[in-house]
């Protein structure tokens, strides 16, 4: 009895004399003081961001743009070019684009709008065999709801004011973005001088300098290979929607070219599109599964073997930095927030990579 009663102590003092893990207690309250500094900081910037959208949203894809394109200003610089010619130029050539891919969209987005009524019959037809599993789903959520019905008046009224309220300020954000990437382009080196200058010593400055140079370099390399990509598959999709025998094959080939550039979301809704295209095209609904699975195809081999190869790992990003950035941006901005999310992504990467590098010591398994 006495030999369990020293063997207890023991074991009791062996705990008693372990080190502890907090040196003091001052400590802990410091490192909660950081990080509810740093939360607050958080929850503003959110704020601030979100509410100032109107104003922030052009002004960043007009920074972001402007940085993609920096080399080449300074490229045609040096060639005794003056950068204000070159900025007008890609502004030019930026409108001319945008003003070919509206009226090319305009007429056949005008045939489909007046089809509305034809389309929504055919649409119901093909899905009758859905019929069933769709009635019982709504009679879940119906129970789950408490029996409150949800009417949906389709009046045209409902259609054309949302459209307005959408389309009148978005026109005065699209003044503001080619207005601002204008001014970015002309006083981009102006600004990064003055930037520069902000930093009292060598090493800052020229940290600076190159993590900018990074920003440009990256964001130039990834964009024009994702917009050469982009146009590729495009045509593919146009070559093969008039194949299929789909209506209106560029129209839908523009759509792809500009959905891709929005991971995973984009996709997604091109893929609900040929859907959508196919019931009305096709007389079976396993007929017009075949445009959706088709481009799934196109776009997983695209996304899966073509670009990694021609991007390379350099320019890689992490999946699940792209969804967490492309969930916030496109929660914060919209679909312009989810088109700048991997511009933006790549651009916080170098940062911290410059910020915060890695060490060559590897960390034991």
């Amino acid at each position: 009895m006495e030999y369990f009663r020293v063997r207890r102590a023991k074991r009791y003092t062996l705990n008693i004399s372990d080190p502890k893990p907090i040196d003091s207690i001052q400590d802990v309250w410091r490192a909660a003081a950081r990080a509810a500094t740093i939360g607050i900081f958080l929850l503003l910037f959110g704020a601030f961001v979100y509410v100032g959208r109107s104003i922030l949203m052009p002004l960043t894809a007009a920074a972001v743009l402007a940085l993609t394109f920096a080399p080449l200003v300074r490229h045609a610089k040096r060639r005794g070019i003056p950068p204000p010619i070159t900025a007008l130029a890609i502004v030019v050539v930026a409108l001319g684009a945008l003003g070919m891919a509206a009226t090319a969209l305009v007429n056949p987005v005008k045939a489909w709008i007046a089809r509305a009524p034809e389309i929504g019959g055919i649409i119901r037809e093909r899905l009758s065999v859905l019929e069933k599993p769709l009635a019982a789903l709504h009679e879940l959520a119906g129970a789950l709801s408490g029996g409150n019905e949800v009417t949906v008046n389709s009046s045209s009224a409902n259609v054309v004011l949302p459209a307005v309220a959408f389309l009148t300020p978005a026109a005065g954000e699209l003044l503001l973005f080619f207005a601002a990437l204008l001014f970015f382009l002309v006083g981009l080196g102006t600004l990064r001088s003055n930037a520069i200058a902000l930093f009292s010593g060598r090493s800052a400055k020229l940290r600076f300098l190159k993590i900018m140079n990074d920003i440009e370099h990256n964001l130039a390399a990834y964009l024009t290979v994702v917009t050469c990509i982009n146009a590729a598959v495009g045509a593919i999709v146009a070559a093969g929607a008039w194949i299929l025998g789909i209506p209106s094959p560029a129209v839908f080939g523009i759509l792809a070219a500009v959905l891709n550039y929005v991971p995973y979301v984009g996709p997604a809704v091109m893929v609900a599109a040929l859907f959508g295209v196919g019931l009305i095209t096709y007389p079976s609904l396993s007929h017009a599964l075949v445009p959706p699975l088709a481009f799934i195809v196109l776009t997983a081999t695209e996304g899966h073997f073509v670009t990694p190869t021609i991007v390379g790992r350099r320019l890689t990003l992490s999946p699940i930095l792209v969804l967490l950035a492309l969930a916030f941006w496109t929660w914060m901005w919209g679909p312009i927030g989810a088109l700048l999310a991997a511009p933006l992504s790549i651009i916080g990467l170098v940062v911290f990579n410059h910020s915060f590098p890695t060490s060559d010591g590897k960390l034991p398994s």
